[in-house]
């Protein structure tokens, strides 16, 4: 599988995709560790039944996680980013849908920036949560807002 085939994840893909999201946060100045890989791969196992989660690369290089009753993108991570892989997921994540929505950290401006080009606007300005993590903005996708 190239890095941007994109397949659907299966369990024995959690433990991947719990150390790319470690990985991210080792490597992102901004962001605090709240959990370990281990506790990372129990969330990603909890969420796991309800999810349509998707994985690229082999080995995994980077996952989405889209909630299909609310279409919101929970997670979009990627190992390597300026590969192309996070353009193939959110494509396909557009796929067959005409709204889309995420939460992203406030300091992440280089994803924000990858949101914008993908077509998401910043609907709503949330607050930093009680645990301490950096406040949000929900940005929105919508098919036809001129966006493809």
């Amino acid at each position: 599988m190239s890095m941007t085939e994109l397949r659907r994840a299966t369990s024995d893909d959690i433990p991947a995709m719990a150390q790319v999201v470690a990985e991210w946060v080792t490597r992102t100045d901004w962001a605090t560790p709240k959990h370990d890989a281990e506790t990372l791969r129990g969330l990603i196992a909890d969420a796991f039944p309800d999810r349509e989660i998707w994985v690229g690369g082999d080995p995994v290089q980077g996952y989405m996680s889209i909630d299909p009753t609310s279409n919101k993108i929970g997670a979009l991570y990627c190992a390597v980013t300026g590969q192309g892989l996070g353009k193939r997921f959110m494509d396909h994540a557009k796929l067959g849908r005409d709204h889309l929505w995420l939460t992203t950290h406030q300091p992440n401006t280089a994803a924000q920036r990858f949101y914008r080009r993908e077509g998401f606007q910043v609907v709503e300005s949330l607050p930093a949560s009680e645990d301490g993590g950096p406040a949000e903005y929900r940005m929105e996708w919508q098919r036809g807002a001129g966006n493809a």
